[in-house]
Parts: C-alpha cells; structure tokens; sequence
C-alpha cells in the first residue's frame, strides 16, 4: 500500500480537496486503484450537524455517512464510493479512544495523546486504506490522505504527530507528503511573494514532516525565479515545485499536475508499477476541459436557497447542475436568490432588493429549489415554486424544495388553505408533509433517513420513471427527517370537487429537463 498525505498551509480552503482528488485521478489514470480519506480536526462526530456557512455542503454517502464536502469531490473525480470511515474527525478518534478505556483495554495504563490518540489514527488509517472502494471489489493499492485545517493549527496537532511516526511505520519508499500553500501576488506590486509558504514549509518540518512535492496556489504561472526560491529555501528540487494557478475550470487540475511530471515522480519516489506517460482517462478528461471553455450557448438557472452567500453549501447541487449544462453543450449561469428576499415583509424594508430578486427569477431559464432546514424563508421558496408552475418555467424541487412544492400545489390547486408540512406547522389542517419514521426529536445528529434507499416504479405511465430511462428501480441518497404523507394525496385523488385552474398545472414533485426553452 502507498500513502500520500496532502497538507496545507497559510490559510484553509485553498484547494486540498481538488488537489487529492486531481492526484487520485491521475494516478488512477494509470491503472492503480485509488482510494481516499478526508480528516478533519474538529471534535464533531461527522458534518451532519454543521450549518452550511460552517464548512459548506454535508454530503452524504451510500452507508448514510454524514461526511464533509471533500468526499463529494473524491467520488466525483474517482468514480468510487466511499463510507462514513473514510472521514476521520477528532471526535470519531477519540470516541473509539474513551469507549476502548471504558472497557478496560488499556490495562490501567495512563491514557495519553501519545501514543494512544496517535496509534488510534494510524490504527485507522491502516484499517480504512484496505477498504475496496471500486464496483470490483479489489483492495486499493494506493490511499490518498487528506488533513484538513492549516499547518500549525492547535486542533491538527495529533494528527500531524501521528503521520509523523506514520512515515517510519510503513517505509518512506511507501509513504509521501504533499503540501499546498499560497502564493499571493499582492496588486500593489504585482510580484509573487515566496515567504507565507517558506514558513509554512518550515512548520511542517519542524514537526517532522519534510513535503516531498510542493504545490504552490497562485493566481497566474509561477515565474522560473520565484520556483526555484522556493525550492531552495523547502529544500525540494525545482521539479517537485509544481505550480497550480487559477484555470477555467476545475477539469484542468489533474491535467496541470501531469504537464508537469507528477506522474513520472510518482513512479520513482514510490516504485510504481506503472509506465510514466498519459493514459486514456486523461484524454477524456482533456476532452471535457476543452469542450467546458468552448461552450457559446448559456442556460441561466435560478438557485432560490437559504446558504446563497457561500456557493459550496450547494457543492453537488452545483456539480449536477454543471454536468447536465457540459451534456448539452451549454455554458451554466447560476443566479443565486435569498428566497426570503422574495417575500413581503422584504418589499417593506428593502424593496430594491425585492424587485431585484424577482428580477433575476423570472429572467431565468429554470428555477431550482434545493434543500434547508427551519422555517426561515420558506414562503419565499413557495412564492417561486408557485411563479415557476404558474408560468410553466422549468423546476426542480429537491428535498425541502420538492416538500414546498408539495404545499403549493396542496394550497393552490387543491384549494386546502394552510396547507404545510407539520415541520413549521405541528397543527395544520392539511399536514401534507409529516414526520418520518426514522425522525429521533431527541436527537440532531444521524436522526434522519439517510444513505442510499432503493424506490420501485410500480406505475408504468410514471413521467419520473421515464425521466430516470424507462427502469424498474432507481436507488437514490436521502437526507431528510419529513416526507410526503400519503393519506394526504389519497384524499387529493378523491376531492369531490377541486378548483380547476386555468392552466393544468405540470406535477412539481417531476424533474423538468432544464433546456432553455423547455
């Protein structure tokens, strides 16, 4: 098994997860199977009880892993699928550590960081690295490392110390470490200054661990001169300074890294079995890059949320939305609306921003309702689900959008006044979306029906079902406490005499196709 443990130093969140999925996909390019393992400092069990502003979208995996948003990216490079262990938090570790205590496993020793909290990590480490992660089931033969935070943070410390012993543990010709830093180029100056990641490297080092490749964050190319400061202060060879600048898209990562010898690094600094030159994944990946920057045709796409002020509380939103965009040769524009500024009471105070939320609704080629929690701008969502069925705009509806969706139509077309979901109103008279069996009250974290659940078509007519192609079965991820109570729409079937509307309404709970014109 090799390991490659990714690090970051001067600020968080500059693109340690593009990097180690980027690093995967080329490696995996190369016929190896690649696995990956987000760790994240904080004492919280898993992401699931984080608001999105907080660390972005919690994504979720088949087993119902709570995960961070990281290990969207590594499915989505990798094409594997990984469990709620491939994210490793401090409180996961230290759990496993007390429960283990409580037991008496340790023998009345003094339970300490070192080696206890420090053996638990590479413990686990060592286990999850084995873990098949591909449709064949073959144990991976290389394990991508990514420690989230900054170097230096109090809270990475143990983690830092076990890598550390790590490296001795499995062999340095099996072990290496990648550290991505910041290079800013103040405007003032317009020069690249070396010194934030001088003394990033330095940390590291002083921590005992030495980066084997430097990757420098940048805003433009890296100049001969500044690469070769930094190799000769991190005490790396210029070739193992790679430079990662801002490009058109994020498919162009894993291209960058190969342009510049990754590849054949890795064949020697860790005795791959491979042969140092492109393989036909990377083609394609080249294709899909090139195809993204020559796209002339834009779909605009309304995003009505809760999170809009941080793109990446809707990380697979957006993803699935870029990808459907690429499919049809169509460059995406998302415009991103507060849904509370679609509501009165922001037509009394900020009436410019109430008109130009509604501006920008109704100028798009399709409305997408995602998901939320709390009753805090939910009027404003249904005010645009109900705009969308009114004028026949393309929808979508997921999660707490597809809920609303359900409310809207039970109010408007069915004519039931107050209907809602017992969420925001425990006491309605028309409780359309109610508690599922799964929903602990007592309880934030892991109460929801999560993971992947299999849904069977039984209806042949079903427009959802030609929309997934025509299949028997479809398996899906959840992530929601509430759902669509079934009594409710029997009765809706029965209705002795609803309002009949104008217009025949589309059914909101359908994925409309999100073509311009459609």
């Amino acid at each position: 098994m090799k390991y490659i443990l990714v690090t970051g130093g001067v600020i968080s969140g500059i693109g340690k997860g593009i990097i180690a999925s980027s690093v995967g996909t080329i490696l995996k390019s190369c016929g190896l199977h690649v696995t990956a393992i987000k760790i994240d400092p904080y004492i919280n069990i898993d992401a699931g009880t984080f608001s999105p502003y907080e660390h972005g979208e919690v994504f979720v995996l088949d087993d119902g892993g709570e995960v961070d948003l990281d290990l969207g990216n590594y499915e989505r490079f990798l094409d594997i699928r990984l469990t709620k262990d491939n994210n490793l938090t401090t409180g996961k570790i230290y759990q496993s550590v007390i429960n283990k205590e409580r037991k008496g496993d340790y023998l009345g020793k003094t339970v300490q960081v070192v080696p206890h909290i420090t053996d638990a990590i590479q413990e686990w480490v060592l286990r999850q690295a084995k873990v098949p992660v591909d449709d064949d089931e073959v144990e991976p033969q290389v394990c991508v490392i990514e420690l989230g935070g900054t170097v230096g943070d109090i809270e990475s410390m143990p983690f830092i110390e076990a890598f550390r012993q790590f490296q001795f543990k499995v062999k340095r010709e099996n072990f290496c470490n990648i550290h991505v830093s910041l290079v800013p180029q103040p405007s003032a100056t317009g020069e690249q200054k070396t010194k934030p990641t001088q003394n990033s490297v330095r940390e590291l080092r002083g921590l005992g661990l030495s980066p084997d490749l430097v990757v420098c964050r940048c805003t433009n190319l890296l100049e001969t001169s500044v690469k070769e400061k930094i190799s000769m202060f991190c005490h790396v060879e210029p070739e193992q300074v790679i430079c990662v600048h801002d490009v058109s898209s994020i498919y162009r990562v894993p291209l960058l890294l190969e342009e510049q010898g990754v590849i054949n690094y890795f064949c020697h600094r860790l005795n791959l079995p491979i042969e140092p030159q492109p393989r036909r994944i990377l083609t394609k990946w080249k294709e899909m890059a090139d195809r993204s920057d020559r796209m002339l045709e834009t779909c605009s796409i309304a995003l009505v949320g809760k999170y809009t002020k941080l793109s990446d509380s809707y990380a697979s939103v957006i993803k699935a939305l870029e990808h459907s965009a690429l499919a049809i040769n169509h460059r995406l524009e998302i415009k991103y609306i507060d849904c509370a500024d679609l509501e009165s009471s922001t037509l009394q105070d900020e009436p410019v921003r109430y008109h130009e939320a509604w501006q920008k609704l109704c100028s798009a080629n399709g409305i997408l309702v995602p998901g939320g929690f709390g009753v805090r701008g939910t009027e404003g969502k249904i005010h645009a689900i109900s705009w969308a069925r009114k004028q026949k705009k393309p929808f979508l509806g997921v999660c707490l959008g597809m809920q609303l969706a359900v409310c809207e139509f039970a109010r408007n077309v069915l004519g039931w006044q107050g209907a809602n979901s017992t969420e925001f109103d425990p006491d309605t008279k028309y409780p359309v979306v109610i508690d599922m069996p799964e929903h602990n009250p007592g309880q934030m974290g892991g109460t929801m029906r999560l993971g992947k659940r299999r849904t069977i078509f039984k209806s042949n007519s079903s427009i959802l079902r030609k929309l997934y192609g025509d299949v028997d079965h479809v398996d899906e991820r959840h992530r929601h406490r509430f759902e669509t109570s079934r009594t409710s729409w029997a009765c809706s079937t029965t209705l002795s005499s609803p309002p009949a509307p104008s217009n025949p309404p589309l059914p909101t709970s359908v994925c409309c196709s999100l073509l311009p014109g459609n």
